[in-house]
């Protein structure tokens, strides 16, 4: 069966219990091949928390979930050191956050201490404790939900925070048909709890594998870091998209090429990605508040005015 037919069959499994949310499905495989994490943000009751026990159930993952809370300690999340009087010895007791798929709840309602608990494990798939390192499990992918910065008891993320997410996507409401539908599939047994594995560990980590062969232009590349560099020259940036970043485009456009079908990467795979990619990475100044432009719609400002590669990859 074709990388793409499989995937599909991930997708469509996510769609019996998410309803009408096909492109977060996509996006969120997107992620998860590309050794990625994701942020959900939007309000309370969309869906967020299914989806992502959904997409743990479809490829059979160890599923875990945090629930951040204000008075949440790091070591409540990477594990803690317990001493055993038997032996006489410590021994460390993981944490959730050593999982497959693991869900960081409203991640913004816990303090940035907390928070920062997360950067390795995110970053490097490891986490240290007494100062010894230790592997987390792979697969390993994180999904952290996010109430809007408005929402009362909400802490902003930190930089470097926000930067080891590769996309950021938001639910949104449904439509009254697809509402109706959820409405009546919850008057018998919940969906996710029949929904069964369509894809294995072991096919997913070959899969994650052979993203990376997917075949990137010197031409895309060169777009790529063209748009990156747009969004640190723009009068209404602070902050641009760095380098890891760009690095971020271009493993999650391999993966959305896979899923599409094909072995190679075209730039309407890098406009469609980069306001999901470079979204939560571009800081903007007051000025850009004032007149309502959003990280989003700056960047697709650039996309418009950033000249597109001549396609070779056809004729290769």
């Amino acid at each position: 069966m074709k990388a793409t037919e499989r995937l599909g069959k991930v997708i469509d499994n996510i769609e019996k219990v998410i309803i009408g949310k096909r492109e977060i499905a996509e996006l969120s495989l997107v992620a998860l091949l590309s050794h990625g994490h994701v942020l959900l943000e939007d309000v309370p009751g969309v869906g967020k928390t299914m989806l992502v026990r959904a997409l743990a159930k479809s490829v059979g993952a160890d599923f875990k979930r945090i629930q951040f809370t204000p008075d949440l300690l790091p070591s409540d999340v990477v594990g803690v050191s317990i001493y055993n009087p038997k032996d006489m010895q410590f021994h460390f007791r993981p944490g959730p956050i050593m999982g497959n798929i693991v869900l960081a709840d409203e991640i913004n309602r816990t303090s940035p201490k907390t928070q920062s608990a997360l950067l390795e494990a995110m970053e490097e798939a490891s986490v240290t404790t007494d100062g010894v390192t230790m592997q987390i499990p792979k697969p390993f992918f994180v999904m952290a939900t996010q109430n809007p910065i408005e929402y009362e008891g909400t802490y902003p993320l930190p930089e470097a925070q926000l930067d080891r997410f590769l996309l950021r996507v938001k639910m949104g409401y449904p439509t009254r048909e697809e509402e109706i539908e959820v409405l009546t599939r919850s008057q018998s047994i919940p969906p996710i709890e029949e929904l069964e594995s369509v894809l294995t560990l072991e096919e997913l980590l070959k899969l994650q594998e052979e993203v990376r062969t997917i075949r990137v232009d010197d031409t895309i590349r060169t777009y790529i870091v063209e748009l990156a560099t747009q969004t640190r020259r723009d009068s209404y940036v602070y902050l641009g998209v760095s380098p890891r970043g760009s690095i971020a485009l271009m493993k999650a456009a391999q993966a959305y090429a896979m899923l599409k079908g094909r072995d190679y990467v075209t730039p309407d795979d890098i406009q469609y990605l980069a306001k999901f990619v470079f979204g939560h990475r571009i800081m903007l100044r007051s000025e850009a508040r004032y007149d309502g432009i959003t990280a989003e719609e700056l960047t697709e400002r650039i996309i418009a005015k950033t000249r597109v590669p001549v396609q070779r990859l056809v004729n290769q």
